[in-house]
C-alpha cells in the first residue's frame, strides 16, 4: 500500500474511532471532537469551554450540529497545511 494510501486510511481510522459514541457514526459530536483533538493533538489540550464551542462551530461549515467526515477532512488539510510552513 502506498503511503498515501495509507495517510488515507488512517485519516479515515481515526475519525471513525471517535465518531458515533454518541450518535451517529458518520460524525463526530462537540464531546467526540473535543476528545480526539485531545487524544490526537495534545497541545491543544488548554482549551477553555467557550474556545472548544467556538472552534467547533468553525468546523460546522452547515451547522447541523456534527461535524461529518467532509468537514474533519477538511480541518485536517488546512492544519497540514499551516505545520508545513
Amino acid at each position: 500500500m502506498s503511503r498515501l494510501m495509507q495517510a488515507m486510511a488512517l485519516l479515515k481510522a481515526t475519525f471513525e474511532e471517535y465518531a458515533g459514541k454518541e450518535g451517529s457514526k458518520e460524525t463526530l459530536s462537540k464531546a467526540e471532537l473535543v476528545d480526539l483533538l485531545r487524544n490526537e493533538l495534545p497541545g491543544l489540550g488548554g482549551a477553555s469551554k467557550a474556545e472548544e464551542t467556538k472552534f467547533f462551530s468553525m468546523l460546522d461549515n452547515d451547522k447541523d450540529g456534527v461535524v461529518d467526515f467532509k468537514e474533519y477532512v477538511t480541518f485536517v488539510t488546512a492544519l497540514t497545511v499551516i505545520c508545513s510552513k
